[in-house]
């Protein structure tokens, strides 16, 4: 391991390069002077902002909570039927960006809008957040404790209240943070539902009124939020060991048997797939069938998708470098300086994408401008974006591989950096390989900052499909919304097999 100052030193540039659009809001607010911010501040309609975004986080974490611990408990630990088929289905809404999702309702269902429209749709796609790392901690924990509860005469209900929800309490908490911040920062779903929260109020401030400087404003509440959000999940956090077994192979748990709740609890999960995957599939099948794409579509699609990996590989392998440090630092060397710049890193993902973007634009064109309209400027704005995500799949990995290892290989005369390329890094790369791949996920679904900053004339299946989709053009954007689902339905898989869910084991 690099010495803790190195360590601390990298964090901190890597927290700088994610801040940069902090940095951007912060000046341009300042320099609106503070009559300017509180006539904006100050005001019903702000108010209203509030309550409307937070009221809509607070109800799609809850919702996506339940959800997602229920589906993971259901498939993890009990006899439930095709269970294997379940834990996909329950992982595959990750794939469906929520814009195609939100155009799949309203194209289906006659005057489908409003808030509580924008929180259907937001749980269906939100809850695999929640259902991911809760399915993983059940299938990884030890069912010692559950057996010692049971043995001592506590029935099924209360050993799982009283210990398996302590268990996987802190998985469950950095799921239900990652869905508040994503629905705070989400633009598709609420623009196409017109809903009016935080996100749609800046689009409108910037496109329609050209109101720049109160639209970041308004992103600075936002911001305020976050913080409020994410120092809230720090106190409900609790420290914990999570090292890996050196040897052997973990003893599966006894499955609670359903009996007759068995065939309902497959009927509900049968109910939520239909519903987050059922129902776009059918509406991308009628677009199919109502008309075809310009000619010349094939090319244009292929052209897109390569476009789609290009970028979303760039920018998933610079977020996993800048979130290396963070994680290394806050899994072995645990303190403020580590907490503090954990937290920091998650002030940017709240953030709209269109305010990431225009913050870089003006980064590009004044400080880097042989950054501008490349592909790495971009990339910059995905790092900061979902550098969280990165930061907790490389911090969960590293406190999964045994210290015990590393100071072995420092007790035979390894440096801390060999010590670090040879043993640590190659123990945690599966778990850093599954960050990647979540990172890559999110950034091809990324419509807002790809709008702006992609270079010109290089169109990705997100950007293609919104202009179709904007003008009603339904069947043109059927083979860029499918293709971009299939494409993000990969890694969902291979991230609900991470979770061991496809696993057998346990009777």
């Amino acid at each position: 391991m690099l010495p803790r100052p190195a360590l601390a030193a990298a964090a901190t540039a890597a927290v700088g390069v994610a801040l940069l659009p902090l940095v951007y809001l912060s000046v341009r607010v300042g320099d609106a002077g503070w009559p300017r911010i509180s006539s904006e501040v100050f005001t019903s309609r702000t108010g209203q902002l509030t309550a409307r975004s937070v009221a809509l986080a607070g109800l799609v974490t809850a919702a996506s909570t339940v959800f997602g611990v229920t589906s993971a408990f259901l498939v993890t630990r009990t006899d439930l039927p095709a269970r294997r088929l379940f834990g996909v289905l329950a992982a595959l809404p990750l794939a469906v960006p929520s814009y195609v999702a939100a155009f799949a309702w309203v194209s289906t269902v006659d005057g489908f809008e409003g808030f509580w429209a924008a929180a259907l749709v937001l749980t269906l796609v939100s809850y695999p957040y929640v259902f991911l790392p809760v399915a993983a901690a059940l299938t990884r924990a030890d069912p010692a404790q559950e057996e010692v509860a049971r043995s001592l005469g506590s029935g099924p209900w209360h050993t799982f209240s009283a210990v398996t929800l302590r268990q996987v309490r802190p998985a469950m908490g950095a799921g239900a943070l990652l869905v508040a911040l994503y629905v705070l920062s989400d633009f598709g779903a609420v623009s196409v539902l017109r809903t009016d929260v935080f996100t749609r109020a800046v689009f409108t401030s910037v496109s329609l009124g050209f109101d720049r400087t109160g639209a970041l404003v308004l992103a600075t509440v936002l911001v305020v939020i976050t913080l409020l959000i994410v120092s809230g999940e720090q106190l409900t956090r609790r420290r914990a060991a999570h090292y890996a077994r050196l040897g052997g192979a973990g003893r599966p748990p006894t499955r609670l048997r359903l009996g007759r709740l068995r065939w309902l609890a497959a009927s509900g999960l049968a109910g939520m797939g239909a519903l987050a995957l059922g129902l776009p599939a059918a509406s991308l099948a009628r677009w199919f069938g109502e008309g075809v794409s310009r000619p010349g579509s094939l090319t244009g699609l292929a052209t897109a998708a390569g476009n789609s990996f290009t970028l979303s590989a760039a920018g998933a392998g610079l977020t996993i470098l800048l979130a290396l440090p963070l994680g290394l630092l806050g899994a072995r060397t645990p303190g403020p300086v580590a907490v503090v710049l954990d937290r920091l890193a998650y002030l940017s993902h709240a953030l709209p994408g269109l305010v990431i973007g225009l913050s870089l634009v003006f980064f590009g064109i004044n400080v880097a401008y042989p950054l501008y309209q490349s592909v790495w400027l971009l990339a910059l704005a995905y790092a900061a974006l979902f550098l969280p995500l990165a930061v907790a799949a490389v911090g969960a990995a590293v406190l999964q591989a045994p210290p015990a290892l590393e100071e072995v290989a420092r007790s035979l005369g390894r440096r801390r950096f060999h010590v670090l390329r040879t043993v640590t890094v190659p123990l945690a790369a599966p778990g850093i390989g599954a960050g990647a791949v979540l990172v890559f996920l999110t950034c091809m679904k990324e419509l807002p900052a790809t709008l702006l900053l992609r270079p010109t004339g290089m169109d990705t299946l997100a950007t293609e499909l919104w202009s179709q989709t904007s003008v009603s053009a339904y069947a043109a954007a059927a083979p860029y919304a499918a293709l971009l689902v299939l494409l993000a339905a990969a890694p969902t898989w291979w991230l609900s097999a991470r979770t061991g869910v496809l696993a057998g084991g346990g009777s």
